[in-house]
C-alpha cells in the first residue's frame, strides 16, 4: 500500500513539473522568481521523500510482518495445547 502511494506522488510531482517548469521564472531578484525557487526545492524534497519511502520502508515492514506472523503461529500453538 505505501509503495503505490509513493509511486502515485511520484508519478503527479513528475507531471506537475513537466507542466510547470517551462513557465516558471528563475529570476532570483523578483518575487516571482523567488517563488520559482521554492517551488523547485519543494518539489525535490518531495521526490527525495518519496524516492527514499520506495526504496528503504518496504524490507522494514515485510521483516516485521514476517516476526509477527511467526509470533502469532507460537501462540496459537500454545493455545491449543492449554486447551487440550
Amino acid at each position: 500500500m505505501m509503495k503505490n502511494k509513493a509511486l502515485l506522488s511520484l508519478l503527479l510531482c513528475g507531471l506537475m513539473l513537466y507542466y510547470a517548469v517551462p513557465r516558471l521564472v528563475v529570476d532570483a531578484n523578483s518575487t516571482q522568481g523567488m517563488f520559482s525557487l521554492a517551488w523547485l526545492l519543494l518539489a525535490v524534497l518531495v521526490i527525495g521523500g518519496n524516492l527514499s519511502s520506495l526504496l528503504y520502508a518496504p524490507k522494514k515492514f515485510q521483516a516485521r510482518r514476517k516476526n509477527i506472523q511467526h509470533i502469532d503461529k507460537k501462540t496459537s500453538k500454545k493455545q491449543i495445547r492449554q486447551r487440550g
